[in-house]
């Protein structure tokens, strides 16, 4: 008969060991490595904006629609990606997705007017929208160890595309504006021949291909779904956050190059956009990952909203305060970071706990809401700027956000769900953080 101390040696021996996060499928490293690249084209165009205004001979209204055009068609994907998913599985549809934005980020590249590069932005931003609505389903569906490790894998490669997207972009655009287009195209071709050679759908049964297809949503499931008031009173809130949002993703560069240039920094260009660029995005992805879910465990999700909203109000009147103080906006732009990241994540959060609509069906429609309502700032603000002068902007976006604040705050009664069920899963809480942050 074996001894306890034998019999417990057998039992750690037997006992499986917790597989490494970095020891991963090879498919796995690959939607990984292009959802990194898919989340750098969201601030990769900031920093080469006012290089495309001179060289083109642009205004800054008319670059701003390189934001309008690809979110809009991003938040009009959004309403269908669903039933999309569903009917061409994930793997095409992340195929499809990656295509589109291969080719219209190369067409960008080789533009020759500003209006050709916001038609092929426009494109481009219809390819995000299938990629980035399937990614985090083929990330877990292939990873070993656990949907857990494959979550936080997600997660980084979010993390690190929202940082280095302003950088890379930067960089690229110091040397041609066409830059950072051409390397987007060519690295997603990359991402593109790696999933097509690494991944692959898994084999299904009759039985289960039948309960797949029954479980497809509609092509109109989203727009059934705003039926729903909870989900509609918070898409109203993300809509008019999401305008002050963008106010100050996509009009910033233009008023800091002004500050630059009124303090003698001769030399600030495209690089230096995207350092500053680079400190936002790198505190936006640390406070949506690290700080919003303790966060939100500890006050609830409608204290750090509310709290959020102000602060950022707070900023956008700081922004047109400081409008003229190269050193003001940089420091209010990258303290704003640390709050959109929160705000993000919180937000997207509460919607999937306000309704008890599908996952995927909620998290689509508010995304596409939310899209749209970002593409309209763009649109706005450099007209605006240009009749009422450079702060304008920031008042106007300002305002949408007491607005948010008002809307929130005037749906109480209809968020009776929001904090009265257990918190969300680690999966739950990675899909929040990547719906929140693709905007």
């Amino acid at each position: 008969m074996p001894s306890p101390g034998s019999a417990r040696a057998a039992g750690r021996a037997a006992a499986p060991r917790k597989a490494s996060i970095l020891r991963q499928p090879t498919a796995v490293w690959a939607i990984a490595f292009a959802c990194a690249i898919s989340f750098m084209g969201i601030g990769l165009v900031d920093p080469i904006l006012p290089a495309i205004s001179h060289e083109l001979g642009a205004s800054s209204g008319q670059t701003m629609l390189l934001f309008t055009s690809y979110l809009f068609i991003t938040g009009i994907a959004m309403f269908f990606t669903s039933w999309v998913s569903g009917l061409l599985g994930v793997r095409w549809t992340l195929v499809l997705g990656l295509i589109l934005i291969v080719v219209f980020a190369a067409f960008a590249g080789l533009s020759g007017t500003v209006d050709e590069i916001i038609g092929f932005r426009a494109g481009w931003g219809l390819g995000n929208a299938l990629f980035i609505s399937t990614a985090l389903a083929a990330i877990v569906g292939a990873a070993s160890g656990g949907s857990r490790q494959a979550i936080v894998l997600y997660e980084a490669a979010l993390g690190v595309g929202m940082a280095i997207g302003p950088l890379v972009g930067g960089a690229l655009g110091s040397i041609s504006w066409r830059g950072p287009f051409f390397g987007t195209s060519a690295l997603m071709a990359i991402a593109l021949i790696a999933i097509l050679v690494l991944l692959r759908a898994p084999k299904q049964s009759a039985a289960e291909r039948a309960v797949a297809r029954a479980a497809r949503p509609s092509f109109t499931a989203s727009f059934r779904a705003l039926r729903n008031p909870a989900l509609l009173a918070l898409a109203a809130v993300a809509f008019f956050y999401n305008f002050g949002f963008f106010v100050l993703l996509a009009y910033s560069p233009y008023p800091m190059e002004a500050a630059a240039k009124a303090a003698g920094m001769t030399a600030f260009g495209a690089h230096e956009l995207g350092l500053v660029f680079f400190g936002w995005g790198l505190a936006l992805a640390i406070t949506s990952v690290l700080v919003a879910p303790v966060l939100t465990r500890r006050f609830g999700l409608r204290p750090v909203l509310f709290t959020m909203l102000g602060g950022l109000t707070v900023c956008l009147a700081l922004l047109g305060l400081f409008v003229g103080s190269f050193a003001g906006l940089v420091v209010v732009i990258i303290v704003s970071g640390l709050l959109l990241g929160i705000m993000n994540t919180a937000l997207t959060e509460a919607v999937m706990e306000a309704t008890d609509l599908p996952r995927n069906v909620a998290s689509s429609t508010y995304s596409a809401v939310r899209f749209i309502g970002g593409a309209i700032a763009p649109a706005v603000a450099g007209p605006i700027a240009a009749g009422l002068g450079a702060a304008a902007p920031y008042w106007i976006g300002a305002a949408s956000l007491v607005v948010s604040i008002v809307v929130l705050a005037s749906v109480g009664h209809l968020l009776h769900r929001v904090g009265a069920t257990p918190h969300e899963s680690a999966e739950g809480e990675a899909q929040v953080i990547a719906t929140g942050d693709a905007a």
